[in-house]
């Protein structure tokens, strides 16, 4: 139910994975009189920092994307959320008057400026929450202490090495509630944002099963989330990973949206402390596993000798004009027996050959021949 919305909401100005004030502002004219815009405040390079605020309800939820300036998806599928809330579904009324939502679709427009995590300072947001040296963290702390949320919503993506533990699968959502203390005890504030997790966990597996997995939840105070359950505020962190050939995530954002929908809904089962807590530990944990690419069995000749080996490719993202692209390049060679690559190439003993050399080398671009027949391109296998 929730994909078809997701799917039937999905805001069509918005796609790939380049999303900055330019591609999001037009989209505040297309909301209605339910919703409140305004520019909350002024980035290092004196970005608008914009909020958008709906609905009437009792329980307020402090919601921000894109701390890290190239991490849009869960931006985009708050767009999508908020084109459902702009509708007269029965459910996205009822949302509204259950909730008063304050959502800051891309608190860092510097870094989503220029694609990167950091912002113009080189300063990580999500380990500036304690000393708030940061004009967008203390823009952020502001609007904490004003609206006094009773729940906050911590959007990013998360990088494709991700899968969820035990399985072979992508971790293409993960969640936290993040700890309070060094010794990760789980309170009341814990408990209310692992129910929530619980109740998107028991949405999104029945699209994504498997794909769901649990961020590390070691605590540092510097970490937003972190912090913000340290002062009592129950705190959701989404992260939006990776799903089979989109690397565009547009995709992936339909689960995004999910994601939000449903944590807006009683749909657990479960209610007592020890009942929410088991299910939540079972939801698996990420583990690095994954790699872009994968080269099995792949025949190279060094110092006369000849030897099977294993090597990895990663996509490097590069900005060139307003469009991502994707750069495969070398990044391991063997100790891959317990690593998945997205795409797997069985090489099957051919001969590596390459325009520098004769051994695949880390750092260099994943384009070589096999057998001075078969060629790799950018890490695909020229078909």
């Amino acid at each position: 139910m929730f994909l078809e919305l997701a799917n039937q909401y999905l805001n069509q100005n918005l796609s790939g994975r380049y999303i900055t004030n330019s591609h999001i502002e037009p989209e505040f004219k297309l909301l209605n009189k339910d919703f409140k815009i305004l520019v909350e405040g002024k980035s290092v390079q004196e970005r608008n920092i914009y909020s958008v605020q709906v609905g009437t309800g009792k329980t307020k939820v402090l919601i921000w994307s894109q701390m890290h300036g190239n991490e849009t998806t869960t931006t985009k599928g708050l767009f999508d959320f908020f084109n459902f809330l702009n509708s007269k579904d029965d459910l996205a009324l009822k949302i509204k008057e259950k909730y008063t939502l304050l959502c800051i679709p891309i608190l860092n427009p510097d870094g989503a400026f220029v694609n990167i995590r950091v912002n113009a300072n080189e300063i990580d947001l999500n380990r500036d929450a304690f000393h708030i040296t940061q004009p967008e963290s203390k823009l952020l702390r502001g609007l904490y202490n004003q609206f006094k949320p009773d729940y906050c919503y911590n959007l990013h993506d998360q990088r494709t090495i991700f899968g969820t533990e035990g399985s072979k699968l992508p971790a293409t959502m993960s969640f936290l509630a993040p700890s309070y203390n060094d010794q990760c005890e789980f309170n009341e504030t814990r408990f209310k944002a692992v129910k929530i997790i619980n109740n998107i966990n028991a949405s999104l597996q029945t699209v994504i099963p498997l794909q769901v997995g649990r961020f590390d939840d070691a605590f540092n105070i510097n970490c937003i989330g972190d912090y913000f359950t340290s002062q009592g505020t129950p705190t959701v962190l989404f992260e939006a990973g990776h799903y089979l050939n989109d690397y565009q995530r547009d995709e992936v954002r339909k689960f995004v949206f999910v994601a939000l929908i449903s944590s807006f809904l009683n749909t657990g089962k479960s209610s007592e402390f020890d009942n929410e807590i088991n299910e939540y530990l079972k939801i698996p944990q990420n583990s690095k596993c994954f790699f872009d690419f994968i080269y099995r069995n792949v025949k190279i000749i060094e110092n006369s000798e000849e030897k099977i080996i294993n090597f990895a490719a990663q996509y490097k993202e590069l900005l060139v004009g307003d469009k991502i692209n994707f750069i495969a390049e070398i990044i391991q060679i063997d100790n891959l027996e317990h690593s998945f690559g997205h795409i797997e190439y069985n090489c099957n003993n051919m001969l590596f050959s390459s325009s520098y050399g004769n051994l695949p080398k880390i750092q260099e671009k994943a384009d070589f021949y096999l057998n001075n027949l078969l060629k790799y391109s950018n890490g695909l296998l020229n078909l």
